[in-house]
């Protein structure tokens, strides 16, 4: 028989703010169980005192505390790149051959300055190059091979150290702190010890203070 803690805990990791603003102690307890108290009986059937609800909350706020390995990864100087002045193209997988791709590495490895990123998908291929370049794919595509284009662009890569592969939560935790004050990520791209972020350009400096300054509490 499902319980008010197995219920309010489903309902508040539903809610990635909700579950952060939990897991701070940033949010009054007796009003969040107020606002989900319907919600639990309708899924208990039967009616739930809000002290039920409060005390399941204050169990969850102490067991969704992060990690000790996220807030160690997180205490660890950060070294964070930034470029600028990239575009991105978005084009279908069977436009995007072999000899195409060949071309594409080609092109930054004649010019070393130059940032090219290519990430395949299932339906779609993503290529993400600095600003330069832009003449040089569309010589290489056609404009009725891209699915779409966006220009004006700008990354944000931290370099991690190896243990970050074993740390459940790190990259949500970057992500969400974008999040919280509004900043769209265009695009997330991932190798062993970078994580990069993709953003417009607008966005750039907030960025990188947001993710130089992140801490866990």
């Amino acid at each position: 028989m499902i319980t008010v803690p197995e219920v309010t805990e489903k309902i508040i990791l539903s809610s990635p703010f909700l579950e952060e603003a939990l897991s701070e102690s940033v949010i009054n307890y007796s009003a969040l169980a107020r606002k989900i108290k319907p919600e639990i009986q309708k899924k208990l059937l039967k009616n739930i005192k809000t002290g039920a609800i409060i005390m399941a909350l204050r169990r969850l706020s102490r067991k969704i505390k992060p990690a000790a390995s996220l807030q160690n990864i997180l205490k660890l100087h950060r070294n964070i790149i930034v470029r600028s002045n990239l575009i991105e193209f978005v084009i279908s997988n069977s436009d995007f051959s072999v000899d195409k791709h060949k071309l594409l590495l080609a092109l930054s490895e004649g010019q070393q300055k130059s940032f090219l990123t290519i990430t395949k998908g299932v339906f779609e291929t993503s290529v993400i190059a600095s600003r330069d370049l832009y003449d040089h794919i569309l010589e290489i595509f056609p404009r009725e091979n891209i699915i779409n284009q966006f220009l004006n662009l700008s990354s944000v890569t931290i370099h991690l150290p190896q243990e970050n592969i074993y740390v459940p939560g790190l990259y949500y935790f970057f992500l969400k702190s974008l999040a919280w004050v509004g900043i769209n990520v265009i695009e997330v791209v991932s190798t062993y010890t970078e994580f990069t972020v993709v953003i417009e350009t607008g966005d750039v400096d907030r960025a990188f203070s947001i993710l130089k300054e992140t801490e866990v509490t």
